[in-house]
Order: structure tokens, then sequence, then C-alpha cells
């Protein structure tokens, strides 16, 4: 059996938008997929599945299993809840019941994979990037509005063997995944797209096209800013290449900490614009733009 035949035994903890949408692909593989999650989630999805409706992969509907903790080896387990939740959530995955199992954090920020290893040992964590847009809209319903879907995965401490089975098994089921050499700049040129993106789509609560014509100028010194940190963090980032991104993106592009400042959600402002500025302080790059942006967010009670 070859890496890419192997079928899998996949933890996914938090089914929402990207939970939801990896827990269907991976189900519809042919892998065993167990979602974790609250009483009424988990038996909606008993009952029900998960259905997925996407350009790119299609509209389908895939048989999962569901339960409110880990009780059952796994191969990996796939974090997929925000910042805000994710120590209540990570009750749900018991160390002794992960075992030496992945973990694979889909989560934004760079600060998260120490906490990780920490609680579940260095050898099992794995951190993972996804570039998507998807939206759970009910329990096991997913919208997923993007035109593709991209991973990396890394993890430095963690055998590449074990990397490379789990990036077949995902590439297999519908995202484009790549392993990467080095978690910090995986992780870091991530940040450095999401953090600009995050703070000014919220803090002015406009969409990026209005952002990025009517507050050009503190988008471009805001990318600029933080492209300087990721590099002095270990990433290689260009800001020209990132504005780019921006400009290329829909006009009516919203950020995720935007669209849970809208619904009345705690926002990940710690988790990206908090660690932007510790990282800043540490490496002794200046963040002006930064600083004020996060200190305005928080005046304003997020």
């Amino acid at each position: 059996m070859t890496t890419h035949d192997r079928k899998l035994t996949v933890a996914v903890l938090g089914p929402g938008g990207i939970g939801g949408l990896l827990a269907g692909l991976l189900a519809r593989d042919g892998h065993r997929v167990i979602c974790l999650a609250g009483d009424e989630t988990a038996a909606a999805l008993r009952t029900t599945g998960i259905h997925v409706r996407s350009g790119p992969y299609g509209d389908f509907t895939a048989a999962v299993e569901a339960d409110t903790e880990l009780r059952t080896p796994v191969d990996a387990c796939l974090v997929a809840v925000k910042h805000t939740a994710l120590d209540a959530a990570l009750d749900r995955v018991p160390p002794a019941a992960l075992g030496d199992a992945l973990l694979v954090p889909f989560l934004n920020g760079v600060e998260h994979p120490a906490a990780l290893r920490a609680r579940y040992g260095e050898e099992v964590v794995a951190p993972a990037v996804i570039r998507t847009e998807s939206t759970r809209v009910a329990p096991g319903e997913i919208v997923h509005g993007s035109p593709l879907a991209e991973i990396d995965l890394s993890g430095d401490k963690v055998a590449k063997d074990r990397l490379d089975t789990l990036a077949a098994a995902l590439d297999a089921a519908g995202p484009t995944t790549r392993v990467l050499p080095d978690e910090a700049s995986a992780l870091w040129s991530k940040m450095a797209f999401l953090a600009p993106l995050a703070l000014l789509t919220t803090r002015y609560a406009l969409p990026l096209g209005d952002v990025r014509t009517r507050h050009r100028e503190e988008l471009i010194a805001l990318v600029e800013e933080t492209a300087a940190v990721s590099r002095a963090s270990g990433a290689s980032v260009d800001p020209a290449q990132a504005l780019a991104r921006y400009d290329a993106f829909r006009p009516q592009t919203k950020s995720s900490m935007q669209r849970d400042a809208e619904a009345g959600h705690p926002l990940e402002l710690d988790a990206i614009g908090g660690a932007l500025l510790r990282a800043a302080e540490r490496s002794g790059v200046p963040a002006p733009v930064a600083t004020r942006l996060v200190a305005e967010l928080r005046a304003a009670g997020h």
C-alpha cells in the first residue's frame, strides 16, 4: 500500500467552516472521520452527516462519526477551532487519548504550537495553514465559497514520513497540500497576509475593496511593518507580493475577525494583533501602525 492509498482515522476538533470542509472531504475519500463537538452538533452529525456545497469540490454529503470527546485511537487530530475557544475545546482531546497521534492545529497566529507541545508532547504537533474561505451555516452544513483550498503542513519536530502520509491523504481528498520544511516560515507567511487584512477590515468595518482604496496608505504601511516582523521571525515575505494578493481578492472579501465583530463574537485580536506586537517587541522592529490599530480595537471593547 502506498502513502497515497492508505486510509487514515482522523479526528476533527471543531467541525465548523474549515473543520467541516476537511472532515467532509476526507470522509468522502474513504477515511474514517470522527468529529468532536458539543452534544447537539455531535447528534446532528451522527444523524445527517456533513453536507458540503463547494465550487471546486461539488455538492455532496459524507457520513462521519461524532463524539463529545476523543475515545478512539486516531492517526491525526485536526484542530479547527478559533483561539478564543481553544482551551475549552482541548478538553475534548485528553493527552492520554491522543497518544502519539499527530495534532494538527489550523489556527491563526504563531504562538499556539509551543502551548500545544507543552500539553501533548514535542513530536506530535504539526502546525498547518489553510488558505480558503469556508463557512458553517448550520451543524453539518458547510458552504465553501472559495475557488481553491491550499494547505501548508509543517512540524519541525515531527517525523517527515508522518507529515508526508497526512499530506498525501489531504491532497488526494481535495486541498492542494504540501509539506514545508520550516515551521516558522509557514506560520509567519500566513500571519503576514492575515494580520493587515484582519486588523484593517475590523477596525474600519469595511470589506477589503474599500480598505485597499480608502485606506491604502495605511494598508501599505501595515503590510511593510508586518513583513519586517515576519522576516525578523524567520519568514521570507515580500511586501509588494502581499499587496498584489490583496489587490487580486474580491472587493467584497471580509476577514473572519470582521465577521466575528459583526456577529458580536469574541475576536482573535490577541492571537493575531497581540502576537504580532509581541514579536515586534522581541525583534526590535518598530510597528507603530499595528500598535495603534490594536489599541483602537481594544478601546472599542474588542
